[in-house]
């Protein structure tokens, strides 16, 4: 099993609006940065664990967890020219853009801040708080998800 953090702005898609899915579950979509493609697309795998974090936010930090419920797939979004998420450039025929569906397991009794994050030594090396790493989708290692569980 792989872990991971996916970050999404709470304005536009929050942990909440994912658990009123229905079956809890979403497609998620939108993601135009290659590396961050990439994870998702040739590293995540059903049944992988990720941190839900709220981004772009008063405190930006981690609001709770959900599962990976299917393998990678093109984003339908990259070629709908109504969509925010349109790509001109994006093929059918060879997708340039994929997703994963993720499922809302659950939410933090508190989130779990960045500002909280930085403050502990066994983070320093975390994806998430190295400089300059805007990605919105990371690799978590095993020993930094046990103790993120651990401070909620």
């Amino acid at each position: 099993m792989n872990y991971w953090l996916m970050k999404s702005e709470p304005g536009e898609f929050s942990i909440d609006d994912l658990k009123q899915r229905p079956k809890k579950t979403e497609p998620w979509d939108g993601v135009r940065n290659y590396q961050a493609r990439n994870m998702m697309r040739d590293d995540m795998q059903k049944g992988d664990l990720a941190f839900f974090y709220h981004s772009n936010c008063d405190e930006p930090g981690i609001a709770g967890i959900m599962e990976i419920v299917s393998e990678a797939y093109p984003d339908p979004t990259a070629f709908d020219p109504e969509d925010k998420h349109f790509d001109a450039k994006s093929d059918a025929d060879n997708p340039r853009w994929f997703l994963v569906d993720v499922r809302f397991k659950r939410k933090f009794k508190r989130t779990i801040t960045l500002t909280e994050l930085r403050e502990h030594r066994a983070l320093e090396n975390m994806k998430l708080l190295q400089r300059g790493n805007r990605l919105s989708v990371m690799p978590v290692s095993r020993d930094e998800w046990e103790y993120i569980i651990g401070l909620e």
